[in-house]
């Protein structure tokens, strides 16, 4: 099965090429989002990409925005998203439509906030790490007897930095304030959190539990709005288990590249740095499925 690992639209000025999508300059207010099928772990991309990661990811978005734009909760939240149907994007696009097609979307172009917005829903990842130490979670205060992988008393955003080599940094909701102002970082904090409690209750009905995700915003320059950015409960911002596995106590399957990354533990003599061991054929077509299967339970159809 081909994989694309690398996008390339010669008419087209590359903004950003990051651990998965690349981004290309379409106009003053249109960005280009391209989801390649390469995989990282421990901020390593590995030398072999995944096939149709690329398309899950970009499908999966699709989905939840729009959900959110007809759920309740949700559908007074905007989002960047134009199209994603090729015959609809700008004539100079069209050439690339083979490639674009299924991978791409066609998006607003915001004034991106410098904070990523975390949301956790379950004590797991950085969160139990924190806790095990100081019993807290970006310095929010928690009970003591806490498990791993266990319900959190309540939702928690969990905000960090945006660092542009390295591990993001959690910060404390007060931290996030001081950086986008408290009016902001409230309003932030409750559209995440509304985000969240959406999502997961939907996708519990699907058997599959959200224990945290990561949301992305910006200011849309044209009217000064708040506006939900990149990729979205995707199993690459996102931790999601198996309703009918989770055990409270231990870390949980994922349907996600948790996979990949316990692969790479059992590792010996990698510290986690460039280049990343070569992955065998069962670790690639083991995380493809676990992609293909976490589109299959949210949408209840089977990617094209």
């Amino acid at each position: 099965m081909n994989a694309l690992t690398k996008i390339n639209l010669p008419n087209l000025k590359l903004i950003n090429s990051g651990k998965v999508r690349d981004l290309f300059y379409v106009s003053e207010d249109e960005i280009l989002f391209v989801a390649s099928d390469r995989i990282s772990a421990f901020d390593v991309i590995m030398s072999e990409p995944i096939p149709q990661k690329g398309q899950v990811l970009t499908s999966i978005s699709l989905f939840w925005f729009d959900f959110f734009s007809k759920n309740e909760a949700t559908k007074g939240i905007k989002n960047h998203l134009l199209t994603t149907d090729v015959e609809k994007y700008p004539e100079e696009l069209k050439e690339y439509k083979e490639i674009l097609k299924g991978r791409s979307m066609l998006v607003k172009k915001l004034n991106i906030l410098p904070i990523e917005c975390i949301v956790r829903g379950y004590l797991a990842g950085s969160g139990w790490k924190e806790y095990q130490k100081s019993k807290t979670v970006c310095d929010i205060p928690l009970p003591e007897g806490l498990r791993e992988s266990e319900k959190l008393p309540k939702v928690l955003f969990t905000p960090s930095t945006k660092e542009e080599s390295g591990h993001d940094i959690n910060i404390s909701p007060e931290k996030a304030a001081d950086i986008v102002g408290k009016e902001m970082a409230d309003k932030l904090a409750e559209y995440s959190i509304n985000l969240y409690k959406s999502a997961a209750e939907y996708a519990a009905k699907r058997g599959i539990i959200i224990a945290d995700t990561k949301f992305e915003f910006g200011i849309d320059p044209k009217n000064g709005e708040l506006t939900l950015a990149d990729e979205v409960l995707t199993p690459d911002s996102s931790r999601f288990w198996d309703v009918d596995l989770y055990t409270v106590g231990k870390s949980q399957d994922s349907f996600d590249k948790q996979f990949l990354r316990d692969w790479l533990e059992t590792v010996d003599g990698w510290n986690k740095e460039y280049p990343a061991p070569t992955l065998p054929e069962n670790i690639i077509s083991g995380t493809n499925a676990k992609y293909l299967e976490a589109y299959k339970r949210l949408t209840g159809i089977d990617l094209m």
